[in-house]
């Protein structure tokens, strides 16, 4: 068993190295992007299936409340976490349409649409992208193994180079935190 646990560190330690080298870029990119919007009044919107909701609701938690330093609340809003709507929009259109149509209620140009995708060919979560893309929206997706279909369809997306889903999660998680406390530095910290 300590083998097989020293494995899976070995393994998280190597997808965060590959995160390092190949999506830096990309997620200084998403905070300048973040930042943009939240400073023009913008709100955030974001959303996945399973662990990936999970995720959408921890992203949109640490914006509106804080990540590390005290300041005024953000606008973000996790499209995971209404039964109501989730259930409604489910029975009466489809699973497909879950997120599009909260996107086409609450979204406006330029807010920032962030989908959440592990395998990166979530219907639901692509069907909420081009609803976003047709307002105006800002999309970012944050994706695994080859992008799937979503990653033509991102503005920006960050592909967690593995096609192990746990990884991917543990990508995703990662790219989040590090995207919340450069948001908090870049809009409340006080040489900014």
């Amino acid at each position: 068993m300590r083998e097989e646990i020293s494995a899976q560190i070995w393994s998280h330690c190597q997808v965060m190295a590959d995160l390092d080298r190949e999506l830096t870029p990309a997620i200084e990119s998403a905070v300048t992007l973040l930042a943009a919007a939240f400073a023009d009044g913008k709100k955030l919107l974001v959303m996945g299936n399973g662990g990936s909701a999970a995720d959408a609701q921890h992203f949109a938690a640490e914006i509106v409340g804080r990540f590390k330093l005290e300041r005024r609340a953000l606008p973000a809003i996790a499209l995971t976490t209404d039964s109501s709507i989730l259930t409604a929009v489910g029975n009466d259109y489809g699973f497909d349409s879950i997120f599009s149509r909260q996107v086409e209620a609450h979204a406006a140009a330029g807010d920032v649409v962030v989908g959440i995708s592990t395998s990166g060919n979530s219907p639901n979560v692509q069907a909420a992208l081009a609803a976003a893309a047709a307002l105006g929206c800002r999309t970012v997706a944050l994706l695994g193994r080859d992008g799937g279909s979503i990653k033509e369809l991102a503005e920006l997306p960050l592909v967690v180079p593995s096609f192990d889903t746990p990884r991917i999660q543990e990508g995703h998680i990662a790219i989040i935190h590090i995207v919340c406390d450069l948001l908090e530095k870049t809009l409340f910290s006080p040489a900014a």
